[in-house]
């Protein structure tokens, strides 16, 4: 059994096409230790933006990718042979099926794609 109420996580979709989404003032708002927040869908994807500082649990999906793009600090994520650092700027995905574990040692702001059948709660 997981602790999933130290993690905010928001499945109502914030924003419809054709809206200005202004991430910057999104992350400034962001209050809580560990948020995400569902922005947009895109076709069958959702995008989402993680603030966070901690570490979520082991998890993995089994019939879905997840990509990860750091807009600001460093995300860890441990896989089960080596830990990945994802810098500003940089993406990494996680293929369906492969354990892992996000962290971020000190405030860490992401987007996070992936399909809409994802369980953001890592379940």
């Amino acid at each position: 059994m997981h602790d999933y109420d130290k993690y905010s996580i928001d499945l109502e979709v914030k924003f419809k096409p054709l809206e200005l989404i202004n991430i910057p003032q999104i992350i400034a708002s962001s209050d809580k230790e560990w948020q995400n927040l569902s922005l947009c869908v895109v076709n069958d994807s959702i995008v989402r933006l993680a603030v966070i500082e901690g570490e979520f649990h082991w998890h993995k999906h089994e019939k879905e990718d997840e990509f990860f793009f750091v807009i600001e600090g460093v995300l860890l994520i441990d896989l089960e042979e080596k830990t990945v650092e994802v810098k500003q700027h940089q993406g990494f995905t996680v293929p369906k099926g492969v354990m892992h574990r996000t962290r971020a040692l000190a405030r860490t702001s992401l987007l996070v794609i992936e399909q809409s059948t994802t369980q953001p709660t890592g379940g």
